[in-house]
Parts: structure tokens; C-alpha cells; sequence
């Protein structure tokens, strides 16, 4: 749904000379595994994530961190969502290892994730290696309070508002 506005956000931000808009993690490297700590397996906590790039005209950051191998990766059926953090403040460039609650930078919120609950929650694929696709988007707006801020929610709001994408993918197998 929003690769046009991906494509869009990397024209606009080339065009006005801007740095690439870039997430990463000190935790794990892209396209390589999610270290247990951040999973059902460990403590569970969300893992440390930074960025750069930021676009100038950007009001707000939307971070969606989402699975969309479950339950089994030879058979996706739907796409899972770990966490949604939404209306994050565009002078912000990183969220801390755990940081969730009141921890949050000041302004951001939390939306609903597929466990129906406010907070992150970790890999925990039932079968096979799924991938974590880690997505920030900049927006040219604030989202503001949602009355059920849902993935389905949070995108509708984000329609029309996407001037740049990053992304970060990470992988995870149970051990057990």
C-alpha cells in the first residue's frame, strides 16, 4: 500500500538533496537475526533502534513492526503485528532497548498490536524462520488520538501522509 509513497518519499528526499531516511538497530544487523532477548524466548523487550535522515518536513514518525510469514512461512496467512508506535516527535532519532509506557518519547502513542494489547511484543513464530519487518514511516502530520488505533486504523490515518519510508528487516526461529 505504501511503496508508492515510499517511491515517492526517496524522490522527494533526492530532489531536495536529503540523506537517505534510514532505520537500524545496534542489536542485530538487516537481514539477520533478532537476538533472543527481544523475543517470546528471552525478556521479551523491544530492542534498540535508531535512525537518521529524518526528512525536513516531517511531523511525526509511525514505527510498524509486523511478520508477515505467520504462522508458517511455506504458508503465510496473514501478517502479524508486533508493536505500533504512532505520532512519535520527528526531532527524536532513537527508542531505547525496553522503552515502552511512559519511557516513550513525550507525545508519542502506542496502537494495538495482533495480541490486542499497547506494548511490543516480541518474535515467537510457531514453525520455520519468519522475517520482522521493522518500517518507520515520516509523515507530514500528527495522527492524533485514535479511537481504535489498529494496524487498519493507523494506515488509514497515514493515507496521503507518507513523504519518506525506512526499513529494517530482522529474522527469527525459535530455539526450542
Amino acid at each position: 500500500m505504501f511503496i508508492g509513497s515510499f517511491i515517492l518519499g526517496v524522490a522527494m528526499a533526492a530532489a531536495a538533496g536529503g540523506a537517505a531516511f534510514v532505520l537500524e538497530s545496534p542489536a542485530f544487523a538487516a537481514g539477520h537475526t533478532i537476538p533472543q532477548r527481544y523475543t517470546c524466548e528471552g525478556s521479551d523487550e523491544s530492542p534498540p533502534l535508531g535512525w537518521r535522515g529524518v526528512p525536513a518536513g516531517a511531523r511525526s514518525l509511525v514505527l510498524v513492526i509486523e511478520d508477515p510469514d505467520a504462522p508458517d512461512p511455506r504458508a503465510p496467512k496473514r501478517t502479524w503485528v508486533h508493536w505500533i508506535v504512532y505520532d512519535i516527535p520527528p526531532d527524536v532519532r532513537e527508542l531505547a532497548a525496553s522503552v515502552g509506557g511512559a519511557t516513550l518519547p513525550a507525545g508519542a502513542r502506542v496502537g494495538l498490536n495482533d495480541w490486542h494489547r499497547r506494548d511490543y511484543g516480541g518474535p515467537c513464530p510457531p514453525i520455520g524462520r519468519h522475517r520482522y519487518f521493522f518500517r518507520l514511516y515520516a509523515l507530514d502530520t500528527r495522527l492524533g488520538a485514535l479511537d481504535q488505533p489498529t494496524r487498519a486504523a493507523v494506515t488509514a490515518a497515514m493515507e496521503g501522509h507518507v513523504i519518506a519510508t525506512a526499513e529494517l528487516l530482522g529474522t527469527y526461529r525459535k530455539r526450542r
